[in-house]
Formats: C-alpha cells, structure tokens, sequence
C-alpha cells in the first residue's frame, strides 16, 4: 500500500479500544504510572493501546515515548543493526558487541535520557515473545536502574516466556481479541472518517477476514478501498476473497532459489509488516506454492522443514526469523 495505513492514520484513543477490561487499566495506569505487560493474540491491538496510553500520559510523546521492536534485534544481523539509523548513533564503535549486548545498550541509553516534558518517558519493548531469557536479565538490571524517569512497557504474545523478575515489576494488562460486532463498528468509524463509501455487508465480510485480528480487518478495508473504491460486499470480495499472496510467494520463491535472499526477504517483510498477514497464513500459502514447483524428495524434504517451522513459530519466536530461514534453506 502507498498511502498511509489506516492502523497508522487512525490510531485510537484510550476511548477508542474496543476492550472494556484494557481500558480501565489503562486509564488507570495514565492515573498512577506503572511498568506494564501488555499481552494477548496477534493483530487485538496491544501496540496501539499503549501509543493511546502514550498520547494520554504525555505531553510530548513524539519524544518521550520510544518504541525497541525486539525483532528488529534478534531477527536481522549485527550488520543490519549497526546500520539502522533509529541504532546507529548508539552503536558507532561498538561494532563487536553481541546482538544482546546492542540491544542492552540501545535500551540503557534510551532510559537514561531525562523527559522532554513530565516527569518519565515510556519505552515500549514490542514483539517480546522474541526476547531471550539472558537479555531478560539485562532488562530488569535497567528496569533497576531507572524507574524513577522510565516506564516499561512489554507487549507481547506470551507472557509466560518472561521471567519472574520481569513479571513482579509489570503490572499485567491482557488484551483479547475484538468480538466480530466490536471489529465492524471500529471499521465503520474508520471509513466515515475516510468519506468512503461503504454498506454493511461490506463490513461485516471485511470484520469476517479479519477473524479477531483488528489489524488485519483495518487492512483488507483499506485494501478493497484501494482496489475498488469502496468498501461494498462485492469490493470486500473481489480483493480479500483470494489471499492475494500465491503470485507473491511464486516470486519471493524464485528470489529465494536464484540466490537473491535479500529480495525475498525484503518481499517476506511486506507481507509480514506492511500487509498484515500472520506468520502461519504465510507458511500455508507458501507451500501450496511450493507444490506447484517442487515434486518428490524435493516437496517432502519443503514439508518436513515447514513443519519444523510452524513449531517454532507456534512457540512464540520470531515470524521473521523462521520464515527467511526456511527462504534461505529453498535457496540451497
């Protein structure tokens, strides 16, 4: 998509989220600042609900609010990091870090900058199913270090992967996924705040696609919008009715076998960040494309390491990781 993203573009309020419980913790945390564990499915919401919380508690959160994605850390190379600018003026010099130790040093560098306005910044650690448990020890050592001017806030798929430590200083906020009326009514603020023109069955098939995943409804509303014009049933279902991945995958395939990684990576991204999809959808539709290419001892060997893949992914890792690694072992 060229145009901004709705989930960007209409970034809800504290009001705004669709979960009651979530909202009154964290009204309560805009009352009484806290360190927080912002946990639940993919896609409910978490990243917007503590950008709402920041929007509420400062005054100037274009500064003192701070988003570490920590698959930015552990899902790319030392290179990749270094070479980041969000990174790069932390980490000029300091090349031979480990990957544990550039990320500790972004975080205590981060948490040692005094508020623009207020009292305290907050520092959001998104994507934390991806933290490792010794980085985890360098978290609370800072989370030590700097509660005084700092707020923590984890958001992440499974909680039970943090470490006790971690979790005694967090008060938990858990975040479910929006009930598929609660999606509609979130998507047709959304596009009367477009002027698109929409109807309801056209919402109520995008809320379907969505299944629970906000993010995802927000998205394919936007996608049939762009396609069509509006977001009618028949729009909704031209554009979201096929998966609109297999012509994609077939090139970030043939990216992965020429040896172009850095193309079918980059390809993987889109699909990942600025399409939306889950990391399972993916690896589905990836092999069906695999087996319009692939036949014998070839597809079984596809199939044996998409199913090593698929649990690594049911546990919480990187979506990222596991993906470009079953990429890089098809360009072998």
């Amino acid at each position: 998509m060229e145009a901004p993203l709705w989930t960007e573009k209409h970034a809800p309020d504290i009001a705004d989220l669709p979960q009651a419980e979530a909202r009154d913790h964290l009204r309560r945390a805009v009352e009484e600042p806290m360190n927080l564990v912002v946990f639940g499915p993919r896609g409910v919401g978490k990243t917007a609900a503590v950008g709402a919380l920041a929007e509420a508690t400062h005054a100037d959160p274009d500064n003192d609010f701070v988003v570490i994605n920590v698959a930015d850390f552990f899902g790319r190379t030392k290179k990749e990091i270094k070479n980041d600018p969000r990174f790069a003026h932390f980490l000029e010099g300091r090349s031979q870090l480990s990957k544990r130790d550039m990320i500790n040093h972004v975080l205590k560098e981060q948490a040692s900058y005094q508020p623009v306005s207020g009292d305290f910044r907050t520092i959001l650690l998104d994507n934390a199913e991806a933290i490792r448990e010794d980085f985890q020890q360098s978290l609370r050592r800072v989370m030590e270090q700097h509660y005084e001017a700092t707020q923590f806030v984890i958001a992440t798929r499974q909680p039970s992967k943090l470490i006790p430590p971690i979790e005694s200083r967090c008060f938990p906020v858990p975040m479910r996924a929006p009930t598929h009326d609660e999606t509609v009514e979130v998507l047709e603020t959304i596009v009367e705040a477009e002027g698109v023109d929409y109807d309801a069955d056209g919402l109520e098939y995008v809320a379907g696609y969505g299944d629970g995943d906000l993010r995802k409804a927000i998205l394919g509303a936007q996608t049939a919008h762009e396609e069509a014009g509006e977001v009618t049933m028949q729009a909704a279902y031209d554009a979201l009715g096929d998966v609109g991945m297999r012509d994609r995958l077939e090139s970030i395939l043939a990216d992965a076998e020429s040896g172009d990684f850095e193309d079918a990576r980059g390809g993987l991204d889109e699909l990942l960040y600025d399409e939306g999809f889950a990391g399972d959808e993916i690896l589905r539709e990836l092999l069906a494309a695999a087996r319009s290419r692939y036949d014998g001892r070839e597809l079984a060997e596809v199939h044996e390491l998409a199913g090593d893949i698929d649990l690594e992914m049911s546990e919480g890792t990187s979506d990222r990781v596991h993906l470009g690694r079953l990429l890089a072992e098809l360009g072998r």
